[in-house]
């Protein structure tokens, strides 16, 4: 089987567990089991629970903004709120608009994933993708760790402020061929521009019990049970198998590259605009 139809599969297959762990409708087991697959990661997963007076009093303190209006947006494991600021005699141009995103507390630990993060942006602006820019805070730097008191414990918390992008995301737009066609070039472009982005701290992408890394398709067996007695988990379980033989036995063989994966699903897809 080629490797680019056993990634396709590979993405259906999460994308299948997923799906049926959405529908459990037991809050924190589908927590337990999505979150990630090392050593029970959901758990360490302390997602922020900032509110909007306190993300707003965040944008103000650290970056220098009078917020006008803030609003949450979706996230996973982050939290992240749509700002907007006011002009002052420090702001008189510039955006108004902008996203504020508080890393969980786990993430927050790991400084070094954060700045490629950071980095992959400005290498991509610099490239012609219409991204977002970085913002910096009141002391010149890109991230800023702050300490909340959540009732129980101190926890900290990296924030950033990206500037925000207008646009429709694509599941809110109809499928036509030209849109996926379009999709895919992107895909393309973007991960042909990766191959040149170096790093020196690339090596902390390589998280080999993150279940959400494309090398880890094996991590879901324990998750399998999900989808029951049924033909879907007879599909699963085979195609893990086959990764396990025809992929696994080739890691050495294929190029490592950073490249965006949250593509895969024009029907959900609120990761890219139009």
């Amino acid at each position: 089987m080629k490797r680019s139809m056993l990634i396709i599969i590979y993405y259906w297959v999460r994308h299948l567990v997923r799906c049926w762990v959405s529908n459990l409708g037991c809050t924190q087991q589908k927590k337990d089991i999505m979150s990630s697959g090392d050593n029970q990661q959901s758990r360490a997963l302390n997602k922020p629970t900032f509110t909007e007076l306190q993300a707003s009093a965040l944008v103000e303190s650290v970056f220098g903004f009078k917020v006008s209006h803030i609003q949450p947006l979706p996230s996973y494991d982050d939290q992240n709120f749509h700002v907007h600021i006011s002009r002052t005699k420090d702001t008189t141009d510039g955006p108004l608009e902008y996203v504020l995103k508080i890393s969980s507390s786990e993430n927050s630990q790991n400084s070094d994933l954060l700045e490629i993060q950071n980095d992959v942006i400005t290498f991509l602006q610099a490239a012609g993708f219409p991204t977002a820019s970085v913002c910096h805070t009141k002391g010149d730097n890109t991230t800023s760790l702050v300490s909340v008191d959540s009732g129980s414990e101190i926890r900290s918390h990296t924030v950033r402020l990206l500037t925000y992008l207008p646009g429709r995301p694509i599941a809110e737009v109809p499928v036509s061929s030209q849109l996926l066609y379009e999709i895919g070039r992107l895909a393309a472009k973007l991960d042909k521009t990766l191959e040149k982005f170096h790093h020196p701290k690339l090596s902390v992408l390589r998280r080999d019990n993150f279940i959400w890394n494309l090398k880890n398709i094996p991590l879901l067996e324990r998750h399998v049970d999900v989808l029951g007695q049924t033909r879907n988990r007879e599909i699963v379980e085979k195609v893990i198998q086959l990764f396990k033989e025809q992929v696994m036995t080739k890691f050495g063989h294929f190029r490592e590259c950073v490249n965006f994966t949250e593509l895969r699903n024009t029907q959900r897809a609120d990761n890219a605009l139009l």
